[in-house]
Order: structure tokens, then sequence, then C-alpha cells
């Protein structure tokens, strides 16, 4: 092989973006900005002999804002009023502020970067930006050899660098900024980047809809992910599924944790007049937020939809703001922290896994994968590429995937990394290692690396949240050494049950 082209300081790139474990445990579940879960200089060395030809990812959108505005107005009514009536602590009296300027936050996010095209909720935060940007950095700086080579060979044996999405803003501008990030490393491989594509079946399959999406013709290659979908959406609405979610809030622990977050903000009155079912809060309320250079305002009024009405609704919204909060630390430097103590953002953390588990992960044996098959289109989708390979189609020399947490999650149980639970055997946060913090925290992905040697041999390396990761327990015969993180794919593809098209 031909020598590397100088990717930009890729010894830099390493030394600023390589970091070995999450950042300190905030228990932010699922809003966990990211960071890689293996320092990149313990990576395995492929065999002798392998050199790489492709890489596939998978990722979710980088940290982001607030979807709406609901819960942060109706916490901010509650506030008002506790404060109307004089019964609020000295550092609840901060509460209301700090609300106040994460909301102009969200309605402002984005305001000003170039890329974003609608400033507002659900944007990508700067972290959220900087999460994918440094996300491709690592990826150039693990396959030097491969981008270079492609970028060599642009001219003369053009390969192409396909990059498709959802379709939803924050994940089309996570591959913005990713794919920007590769030109300004790697200039070279310009000519190979294909335009972005949207794909809902494969990056938004949780959420496909009759009206847009229906498909009802069984020759169709996403017949299956769309009926899949379908069951699933019945299944979340399911009294069963909320029996199983809602058992966490039937326990003394829900009515504790909520007296202790709130206690520590509200004068105890206050609290016990919500807690009889004599007040009620709702994110109604008119808005307006003006950007600081005054180019920008953004008037918002409150749906009226979202309510809290018990203790524990309240002491939820704020630890959901605590939660995104920490990935808007550039827009909201409010510290969030001080409202949520870290014995009760554990607490909400576990409920919040709780809820996942069954509604979006394995879920119960008894489920029989309802949770997940709708991604079975997009594990399939993996191995569809590196068939391509092994027929000697190298057309493709990277192809890279934005979508969501929803998708990210399912995905790990079809991939048969995550296990379900009987019904008869309730998860337990201090028994279950499942976590949202490390299942699918911002911007979390999947790679897959794929190598060849002179025979033509392919095998492939798994990098779960960019760590060097097991595929499922029965692919142990297709490693190419006991122990080994590389695969043969012959023998990958025959443990999943795969069949290449002819």
């Amino acid at each position: 092989m031909s020598q590397p082209l100088p990717l930009s300081s890729i010894a830099l790139t390493l030394a600023l973006y390589a970091s070995p474990a999450l950042a300190v445990d905030g228990h932010y579940q699922t809003k966990t900005p990211y960071a890689p879960q293996q320092d990149p200089a313990t990576y395995a060395a492929p065999p002798a002999g392998f050199q790489p030809i492709y890489t596939q990812l998978v990722a979710r959108h980088g940290a982001r804002g607030l979807t709406s505005m609901k819960g942060d107005a109706a916490l901010y009514a509650m506030w008002q009023q506790a404060a109307a009536q004089d019964a609020l602590t000295p550092l609840g009296r901060a509460l209301g502020p700090d609300i106040l300027a994460l909301m102009r936050a969200n309605a402002l996010l984005g305001y000003g970067v170039a890329g974003i095209e609608s400033p507002g909720y659900g944007n990508l935060s700067q972290t959220g930006i900087e999460e994918h940007r440094q996300l491709a950095a690592r990826l150039l700086a693990r396959l030097p050899a491969l981008f270079a080579q492609v970028g060599q060979d642009a001219a003369t044996a053009p390969r192409q660098l396909v990059t498709i999405h959802s379709g939803v803003d924050r994940a089309r501008d996570s591959a913005r900024f990713f794919t920007q990030s590769l030109l300004e490393h790697a200039p070279a491989v310009q000519p190979i980047l294909q335009a972005d594509g949207v794909n809902r079946f494969l990056l938004y399959a949780h959420k496909l809809a009759p009206q847009t999406d229906r498909v009802t013709d069984p020759a169709h290659p996403y017949y299956a992910t769309y009926h899949a979908s379908q069951a699933y959406q019945r299944y979340i609405r399911t009294k069963g599924l909320h029996a199983l979610m809602d058992s966490p809030a039937r326990l003394p622990a829900a009515a504790m944790h909520a007296r202790h977050v709130l206690e520590r903000l509200f004068a105890p009155a206050f609290l016990d007049q919500l807690e009889r079912g004599g007040a009620s809060y709702a994110d109604t309320g008119n808005y307006t937020f003006t950007s600081d250079d005054g180019k920008l305002t953004r008037s918002m009024k409150g749906s009226g939809k979202t309510f809290i009405r018990s203790l524990s609704a309240a002491a939820t919204q704020l630890y959901a703001l605590y939660a995104i909060a920490a990935g808007m630390r550039h827009e909201a430097p409010a510290d969030f922290n001080r409202y949520m103590p870290a014995e009760d953002a554990r607490y909400y953390a576990a409920v919040a896994d709780h809820e996942d588990f069954y509604e979006k992960g394995p879920a119960t044996t008894e489920s029989a994968g309802v949770t997940w098959r709708f991604a079975l289109a997009l594990r399939e989708d993996f191995f569809k590429e590196v068939d391509a390979l092994a027929k000697g189609d190298l057309r493709h020399a990277a192809k890279l995937r934005f979508t969501h947490a929803e998708m990210i999650i399912p995905l790990a149980s079809a991939m048969g990394l995550q296990q379900p639970l009987p019904a008869s055997a309730s998860y337990s946060y201090d028994a279950n290692p499942w976590r949202g913090q490390t299942v699918a925290p911002l911007a979390a992905n999947m790679q897959w690396d794929v190598y060849r040697n002179g025979e033509g041999q392919l095998i492939v390396r798994l990098l779960y949240n960019e760590k060097e990761t097991p595929f499922q327990p029965s692919c142990d015969s297709a490693r190419i050494a006991p122990g080994s993180v590389f695969y043969d794919y012959a023998g990958l593809k025959a443990c999943y049950g795969h069949v290449a098209a002819q």
C-alpha cells in the first residue's frame, strides 16, 4: 500500500480527543455527554497481512436541547406560584431565573451557528456539534491508511463515502458536522463524499407512520420493518408495558426522593398542597426571548398540555432539566447540579433506565423482540455492506448513518449485545448492568472496521461507543483466535443467520 497522506495533525487529534472513560458520572442517563469508552492507544492491531479496506458507522445525534417547550414551562409556572406565595427557600429563589435562562437558551439554540438552519428547541448544542466533529477525527486517526488510500485513488479509481440520516434536523446536522470534520482533516476525500440521503426505514423505524411510510407489498424490502414498527407502536401503548414501567412510582422511594429534592427549594406547606391535589401547574404562559445581538426574537406560547400534579412529577421534570443542561453548558451555564443531589440523580436515572429497559431495550422474554425487531433492517444493512466487499465490490469506502437513541438501543438488542428478562424478574438497577448512559449516551455509535488479506479473507472488528466489543456470544467460534476482537466474516454471517443476496 502506498504511503498514507499526511492527515492533518493525527497525533495531536488523538492527544486532544482520546478519552479512556466517561467524565464524572452525573447520572444523566441517555442525556450523558459522549466520551469514547476505550483509549484508542489500547486498540488491538490487526493480524499480520490484513489491511483496512472499509469502515461503517451508525451514530446517535449529538447533545441537544429540549425537544420542545413543555416540562420546563410547567416547572417555571410552579416556581412562579411559589414565588408569589413567598414559599421558596434561598436556593429555590435561584431556580426560577435558571429555568428561564435554560428556556431562553433552548429558544435560541443554534442561532449564529453555521450549519443550523432554524434556531430553537431540539437543535444540537455546541457540545453536540463537537461530539460529532471529534468522533470523525478519531475515525480518521484510527484508520489513516484507509482514508489516505481512498483519497489518493479518488481521481483514478473513485470509491464512495456514503452518508444517510433519519431526516430529523438534529440527525441531519450531526451528519453535516461529522463530514465537515472529515473534510477538514482529510480534504482529499472530498470527491468521493456523496450527497446526504434519508432513510426512515433504517434510521427512524420506531416511528414509521401509515400516512407516509405504509408498505403493503410483501415483496418490498422494508415490508417486515414497517410491520415490526407498527407492532412496536402498539406495544408501547399497552397496559401491560405501562404496568412494568410504572412500578418504581408505586414504591416508597418515589415519595422520599421527591420530597428530598423539592424541600430544598420549596416550603413544605406549598408542597403539601400539591401532594393533596390542591394545586397543579401546566406549560402555559407567553415568553419572548431575544438574542444578545438583538437580531433574533422568538415569541413562544405554552400549549397547556403538560401538567405537574404531584411531587414526583415536579421532581422528575427538574431531573429532566438537570440532565439536558449537562449537554448545554456553552449555551446555559447555570449550575443545575445544585438542585439535584447526587443520590437523587442516581434514583431518577435508575427510574429512567427501568422505563427504557422495557420500552426501548431488550424488555421481557415474553415480548419476543417486539422492542427491537424493527431494527433488524439496520443490522442487515451492516451485513449487506460487507457482502458487497466479499463479492469484490469496493465502490463504498465507508457508510455513515445518523439516527436517534430509539434506534441505537434496539440495535444493541438486535445485535445480541443485551438480553431480556423474564416478566417474573423485574429489572433492578443494582443487579442489572443495563444503563442508558452506556447503551445510548449522546452521540452513541457502533462501528465495524473491515480488513482483508492477500487471500481475500475478510475480518471485522466491532466498536461500540469506540470500545472493542464482542459480537453476540454465539459468534465466539467466528473469532480468528480465542479472545480476539477480530471475527472472520464468513463465520460472523453464519452465527447471525445472515444470508447474502445472490
